[in-house]
């Protein structure tokens, strides 16, 4: 199963983040799983490919010219496509992924996740997608996806689309 990530650029304050992030590499790439991501090599990103790698496992990278150019692009991985924007860098990544595994990050993860969660409600993809809550990470922004549906914004099926475990064994276990 190829599975896109999507984290941080940030390896975030707590060691819990970047403790998951390598046992996440870890499962997929001893699952057999192919990493799908940003191509970069720093933060959560880094993290997770790097430990892919190391447990033996195949990782693609995605990642627009412009950050190639800033030095932030893995040189590491077993495939590295450059492209030239943030949005067909997130089509990339959807052509090429059977799930999608939501790790902490900042503006970034959360914009491509609002992005996939609306490519799924208008039936743009199939995929299951799912959120690793470490530390209660994503509590607030769970909350406000209630909040959502209690205002009559969101349908109770669109958020009972989205996967939610605490753990990276959860998560893959749930999208097994």
């Amino acid at each position: 199963m190829n599975i896109c990530v999507f984290c941080g650029s940030s390896a975030g304050t707590s060691t819990l983040y970047a403790e998951t992030a390598r046992k996440l590499g870890f499962l997929m790439a001893g699952n057999g799983h192919q990493l799908i991501y940003g191509g970069g090599n720093i933060g959560l990103m880094g993290i997770v490919a790097d430990s892919v790698l190391a447990h033996g496992g195949e990782v693609t990278g995605i990642i627009p010219d412009f950050l190639m150019k800033k030095e932030v692009g893995h040189s590491g991985l077993t495939h590295l496509e450059v492209v030239k924007s943030m949005h067909e860098r997130k089509r990339r990544m959807a052509d090429l992924a059977d799930a999608f595994v939501v790790l902490p990050g900042g503006w970034g993860t959360l914009d491509e996740t609002a992005e996939i969660l609306t490519w799924r409600q208008l039936e743009l993809i199939t995929q299951p997608i799912g959120l690793i809550n470490v530390a209660g990470f994503f509590n607030l922004l769970l909350g406000q996806m209630q909040h959502m549906v209690k205002e009559g914004f969101l349908k109770p099926d669109y958020l009972s689309d989205v996967i939610v475990a605490e753990t990276a064994e959860q998560l893959l276990a749930s999208l097994s």
